[in-house]
């Protein structure tokens, strides 16, 4: 599927630039798939007004993919049906992403199951590749891009992530069937590197660039890049977000995003970065960097448990649970940033997308 096939009002939507949470996985107490639980996520974000989810992703739990688990194409199928069922009642569209990862054979399989659950492009992780040159993964995301468009995604290497230089993101941009690049190394030199690369491609206006920084995101949304190309100046700006951070509080996320693009902060930097600083604050309790981001995924559950999304903080690793400290972390910010939650928005329509 080229990204030209993609529906003219979808493509637009990325492009604008929207709240794109990335899907965590609802369990039960025996570790098993809650699908009521799940379904009453993707509509949570859908009504939150959220332009697009990534499912499949590292939220998602990786594990999903393992034999012995099996979640993978079952929870795109969910999806699918959440995606078709809010499109149809609100006519509005949803950038649709599943998350790719593995060597090549791996990462084009699950390409095409993608495809044929309706999913727009697929968010390609290129953790896989350790040791590779970038010449070895470029191959492998070209033979990605021959299944779907493609989302780039710059991982973290506390996260498992490595490091990509700016020659590599010039030759990724070039590659016709990447629509978007979501950044998240967490760094600010390799941030830039991405934005480099894109400009220098030739493909710039082409390219949507999307936060994944969860420890800068309201800086990065506000951010305006200059470089230089051929004598010329090329202006980039980040347009939305991908990110964990925002599978919680996503009501307020989107409207975090509407001040942005509507130019609220435009002539107050001083507030601008005191609300960037709250939220870099408090998806350090959430993400758990105190502990290089053990807790990162149960910290999210404890705040949807707590909003009554989740009824626990469960994941296929036993061993995945909040660090020592966590949850009093999650206590403090939410007791310092009350304006950043959207709990009265959960509780106003949890009964609602908890029905079958």
């Amino acid at each position: 599927m080229n990204y030209t096939e993609i529906p003219s009002n979808v493509l637009s939507t990325l492009q604008k630039g929207v709240v794109i949470p990335a899907l965590p996985l609802a369990l039960n107490k025996n570790r098993k798939l809650d699908v009521r639980r799940q379904r009453a996520l993707m509509r949570y974000y859908l009504d939150a007004g959220a332009g697009g989810i990534a499912v499949a992703v590292h939220t998602t739990q990786f594990e999903i993919r393992l034999p012995e688990i099996d979640l993978y194409e079952p929870i795109l199928k969910i999806a699918k049906e959440e995606f078709d069922r809010f499109t149809i009642e609100t006519k509005k569209p949803v950038v649709r992403v599943a998350g790719v990862i593995g060597k090549t054979e791996q990462a084009v399989s699950e390409a095409k199951l993608a495809l044929d659950n309706g999913f727009h492009a697929v968010l390609l992780s290129v953790a896989a590749f350790k040791e590779s040159s970038n010449e070895e993964i470029l191959e492998h995301c070209r033979a990605v891009a021959d299944v779907l468009p493609v989302i780039g995604f710059y991982l973290q290497p506390a996260v498992g992530g490595r490091k990509l230089d700016v020659d590599f993101w010039r030759g990724f941009a070039c590659i016709k069937n990447v629509i978007a690049i979501k950044m998240a190394p967490f760094n600010r030199y390799q941030t830039f590197d991405v934005v480099r690369g894109v400009a220098e491609s030739g493909r710039a206006e082409e390219i949507t660039l999307y936060t994944g920084n969860d420890d800068n995101i309201l800086v990065d949304l506000l951010s305006e890049y200059e470089i230089i190309v051929g004598g010329k100046i090329v202006r980039k700006r980040i347009m939305g977000g991908l990110l964990g951070h925002w599978a919680v509080w996503t009501n307020s996320a989107v409207k975090l995003l509407e001040e942005v693009q509507n130019g609220q902060f435009d002539s107050n930097t001083r507030e601008a970065l005191i609300r960037a600083h709250q939220i870099t604050d408090s998806n350090a309790a959430f993400f758990d960097s105190e502990n290089n981001f053990t807790g990162c995924i149960t910290g999210l559950h404890e705040v949807l448990r707590r909003q009554g999304l989740l009824e626990g903080l469960w994941t296929l690793n036993e061993e995945e649970v909040l660090s020592p400290g966590q949850k009093e972390e999650i206590d403090r910010v939410y007791a310092a940033y009350p304006h950043l939650n959207d709990d009265e928005f959960v509780t106003e329509n949890l009964s609602k997308w908890m029905m079958s």
